[in-house]
């Protein structure tokens, strides 16, 4: 009877569990923070909580596929690096998705079209090379 009243641990993780996507999220502020390539020994140094070193490297390798990281040796392990900053992340999710479109003509029409009036006019401004006033 006893063993039944006790909680599973497992259950204690599941409250404690991240979605993969708030995951690589965190890992990946983390390295733009660094400012610096770092391993996954590092990255795990610098995130709250208990991720293991396995879960690390596996999202380590996810953005990397995803082509949001680079790597490069540093002694037996590999050091990460973000490809560009969240703005230059957000810009290659959008020609990503453009690309994947044989519709392009439409999507950039209801893209426009969705935009608020500042926005529009911002990306006109900088369609046509005309100095924003600042």
């Amino acid at each position: 009877m006893e063993a039944a009243a006790a909680a599973p641990a497992v259950a204690v993780r599941r409250d404690r569990r991240r979605a993969s996507g708030a995951l690589e999220g965190e890992v990946l502020a983390a390295l733009q923070r660094a400012g610096t390539p770092l391993t996954p020994r590092e990255v795990q140094a610098t995130l709250p909580g208990e991720l293991t070193y396995s879960t690390v490297v596996t999202i380590l390798s996810r953005l990397l596929v995803k082509d949001v990281l680079t790597r490069t040796p540093r002694g037996r392990a590999y050091a990460y690096a973000p490809l560009t900053d969240e703005a230059g992340l957000a810009a290659r999710r959008m020609h990503k998705v453009l690309e994947g479109r044989p519709d392009r003509e439409v999507v950039l029409t209801r893209f426009a079209d969705g935009l608020a009036p500042e926005d529009a006019e911002l990306l006109r401004q900088l369609l046509t090379g005309i100095p924003r006033p600042r």
